[in-house]
């Protein structure tokens, strides 16, 4: 594509190296999900067909690395880079180690360019990076592991609770996910740093967002910037007709549902959430909260308060169609909430430790909000202490991590 002369050309290699990537990531990850769909399909009709088992295992990580290479080549064909001639420049910017897994989702013109020139060690960003990495594992392990061990007992056996159970299996999976992949990228982006390599943020403390649009600026940015650059905008974006909005913005969550798996529940979790992002766009009210909620105040309005509380129950609703197992599943537990059942009291095993991972969550929320406005929420955190005060709170953070971890799970996003 580099070397071609012609556009047409260039658009013919642009087309293959699109097919080619998508089509590995459609076999692997979802020829289960049409054939089965197809064959379902077909019985309803009374036809019923045999069809061809793909018995592999998914290649981990697939989406991401696959996303990685698709920026390169659409960048290229689009003149924002050169081609890369060095083939372990170019290898090693799609299958950096630590993003490798679970994101974040890197662009070619942002990660290339720091792969081939000379890094030079930097303590302060090595401690930096340190700091970040503490804090994911405080994430992953502390908060994340905990809510999962009541997130998948409740929802494994939503059939047995009552509705103010359920609504408080789905608030332990809200932020099961969150720090799970939070945590992840933290740790990605804090390993990155101590070897002179900046990554793109990927979460911006998004359960402070004050309506849906903010709150997917905040959310696992370097996909949501992916789809809006090499999908959303292509299509024409905002500028143009609002039916062309409204199917530009339908195709955008429907994708973004898809490429998290290959399930009717990704989908819906993916429609419900344009459905709540559309009178946004089309009232142009899609960019009015662009920077930190009530920046350079320590408390919210009460305005804000209702606005981030309205906002966290609607994504918590989301987020019950996107862990359910199947759409029966979630509508069977959504039903259960909004049912008298919801003003009881909760009842579930474990109920103690329980109370310690909810007071755990709202102490992590406070520390969350007081760095809401840094890249990660102890990135200046007791940078002006003395030092031993300083050290006193990083060995807490430690000594948390052991002694309140959760028993091992394995990161969400890794099936992804």
């Amino acid at each position: 594509m580099g070397s071609a002369k012609s556009q047409n050309i260039r658009k013919v290699w642009l087309l293959v190296s699109i097919i080619f990537s998508l089509g590995l990531l459609g076999v692997f990850k979802y020829y289960h999900f049409f054939t089965s769909s197809f064959t379902d399909l077909l019985s309803t009709f009374g036809i019923q067909i045999n069809t061809w088992s793909l018995k592999v295992v998914l290649p981990v990580g697939i989406s991401f690395y696959t996303f990685h290479g698709l920026s390169y080549i659409i960048d290229l064909y689009n003149r924002k880079i050169e081609e890369e001639k060095d083939f372990v420049n170019y290898a090693v910017f799609v299958s950096f180690f630590p993003l490798l897994i679970a994101g974040p989702i890197e662009r070619a013109t942002h990660l290339l360019p720091q792969i081939k020139k000379p890094r030079i060690f930097e303590y302060t960003k090595a401690v930096d990076g340190v700091r970040q990495i503490l804090w994911g594992l405080f994430k992953k392990i502390v908060i994340a592991d905990n809510c999962a061990e009541f997130a998948n007992l409740i929802f494994n056996n939503s059939a047995n609770y009552s509705g103010s159970t359920l609504f408080l299996g789905a608030i332990f999976f809200t932020f099961q996910i969150y720090c799970d992949f939070s945590g992840y990228s933290d740790i990605a982006l804090g390993t990155a740093r101590l070897l002179g390599i900046e990554l793109l943020q990927n979460f911006a403390f998004p359960y402070f967002a004050r309506d849906i649009a903010e709150f997917w600026r905040r959310w696992h940015i370097s996909l949501t910037t992916w789809f809006r650059d090499y999908v959303y905008i292509p299509l024409g974006g905002s500028r143009c007709s609002k039916a062309m909005v409204v199917r530009n913005t339908l195709i955008i969550f429907l994708v973004s549902g898809f490429w998290h798996g290959a399930n009717w529940t990704f989908i819906i979790w993916g429609t419900y959430h344009a459905l709540l992002f559309l009178p946004l766009i089309l009232m142009n009210k899609n960019r009015k909260h662009i920077n930190s909620v009530s920046e350079g105040k320590r408390i919210p309005q009460l305005k804000e308060i209702i606005q981030m509380s309205t906002t966290f129950f609607l994504v918590v609703i989301g987020w019950i169609f996107f862990r359910a197992d199947s759409i029966g599943h979630a509508f069977d537990y959504i039903s259960e909430i909004i049912s008298p059942s919801l003003f009881t009291v909760p009842k579930f095993a474990g109920m103690g430790k329980a109370l310690t991972t909810s007071i755990l969550v709202c102490i992590f929320m406070i520390i969350e909000w007081l760095g809401r406005e840094q890249q990660y929420a102890i990135a200046r955190l007791g940078l002006k202490w003395k030092r031993p005060v300083r050290y006193a709170m990083y060995y807490a953070i430690i000594v948390a991590i052991f002694w309140f971890g959760g028993k091992e799970q394995q990161f969400i996003y890794f099936q992804f």
